[in-house]
């Protein structure tokens, strides 16, 4: 009987962590195909000089900029309107139908790599894209996230470790196909379209799951028992149909939005933090930083293994030694400091072997740029796995 129990768990946790592959797909595709992308809207199929694009800030478009923009925004506005819609629309509904979102424009992007157009109508789809593929990923990570709280902390490790594998995949695809043809470019793409619809399979065996079932019709009771002690403490009122309502004529969303964002906002502006110094220079200005051994082989592959690769190996190896040590604790006064000290690595990184850069090189030898990269990666999934361990607790 326990090891049937165990075999249970462990299948929770292996759909746990396709979902967490899930949940980052489509920013780690879309920014590890930048050469794809810097060669279509520059008119350049050749390797070396795509690679020189990539360097130069692709030139009129800088795709570069715009991903990170266009990904990034949608997947603040909705990650906040999900915290407000829940209520309304049910769970199931916004993680299938984002799934099934993200299939379609993934499956648009593959379609487009077979369409010759003119860059400016190709940079138009591909923005609008991105806008819209982050949007829906921004509602299933949310929503995601709210799933894997309900069930104890390692789930929460075993669920953005699987974030972090699909860094290393996608990776793995740009080396691929750096010197790829169109073709191969078509199944880069195609690619993520089959694990969305894997991951999609995945999310509708989870409810039928016996050891998943316990989790999630507790966290029903749970809701019940929080509602009591929200009255009793005279922060509510019930009214006779049974509903909580906040003094004031506050709605019940509004006030339980808010009650829980006051127990934890510590942890709410920690993984803020983290992730804003994150992307303040990755990919922006990471993917900047040149080899000293310019015209070498190595010159082709520098940034897809120093700067992605890299980054996603070590982003992996953090989000999951949570598993083996938690430091600092979670109510150490520590921790904020510690996550507050990773401001570090944005003037570091400037100092790197980037070309025609404003601040004095300091770090010029490829060794350097790979353990800061390391370093800085690391410390990003340890630290964002903690925050996310620590919340639901």
């Amino acid at each position: 009987m326990l090891s049937e129990k165990g075999a249970r768990s462990q299948a929770v946790a292996i759909i746990f962590f396709i979902l967490g592959v899930e949940t980052l797909l489509p920013w780690n595709f879309f920014i590890t195909a930048s050469e794809y992308f810097n060669g279509r809207l520059n008119n350049n199929n050749n390797s070396s000089s795509r690679n020189a694009t990539l360097m130069d800030g692709s030139k009129g478009y800088n795709y570069d900029c715009w991903m990170s923009l266009l990904s990034q925004l949608p997947l603040l506005l909705f990650t906040l309107l999900n915290s407000f819609i829940y209520q309304w629309v049910k769970e199931h509904l916004r993680m299938a139908f984002s799934m099934v979102a993200i299939f379609i424009f993934f499956l648009l992007t593959a379609a487009l790599v077979q369409v010759d157009m003119q860059p400016d109508t190709f940079f138009s789809i591909t923005v609008t894209t991105i806008w819209f593929i982050n949007m829906f990923g921004a509602v299933l990570q949310s929503s995601l996230f709210g799933v894997v709280s309900q069930f104890p902390p390692r789930y929460s490790t075993v669920f953005m470790s699987g974030q972090g594998l699909a860094g290393i995949f996608a990776g793995i695809a740009m080396l691929c196909s750096i010197f790829s043809t169109t073709s191969a470019a078509l199944g880069y793409f195609i690619t993520p379209c089959l694990a969305t619809l894997v991951s999609l399979v995945c999310y509708m065996m989870l409810p039928r799951l016996e050891f998943a079932r316990f989790y999630l019709s507790r966290n029903q009771s749970n809701k019940g028992e929080a509602a009591q002690e929200l009255i009793s403490s005279g922060q509510f009122n019930l009214e006779a149909n049974g509903k909580i309502m906040s003094r004031g004529a506050e709605s019940e969303q509004r006030a339980s939005v808010f009650a829980v964002f006051k127990k934890i906002w510590v942890m709410a502006l920690c993984v803020t933090w983290i992730f804003a110094v994150t992307l303040a220079v990755f990919p922006v200005i990471t993917v900047r930083v040149q080899t000293v051994y310019v015209g070498s082989k190595w010159a082709d592959v520098f940034t897809c293994v120093c700067c992605f690769i890299v980054f996603y190996i070590m982003d992996l190896l953090g989000r999951g030694a949570p598993s083996l040590k938690q430091w600092p604790s979670k109510e150490s006064s520590l921790f904020p400091v510690v996550v507050f000290l990773r401001v570090i690595f944005i003037p570091v990184l400037m100092m790197c072997n980037i070309k025609d850069s404003k601040l004095p090189i300091f770090f010029r030898h490829d060794s350097a740029f790979v353990v800061i990269m390391a370093l800085f990666s690391f410390t990003n999934g340890y630290l964002a796995c903690l925050c996310m361990s620590y919340a639901p607790q």
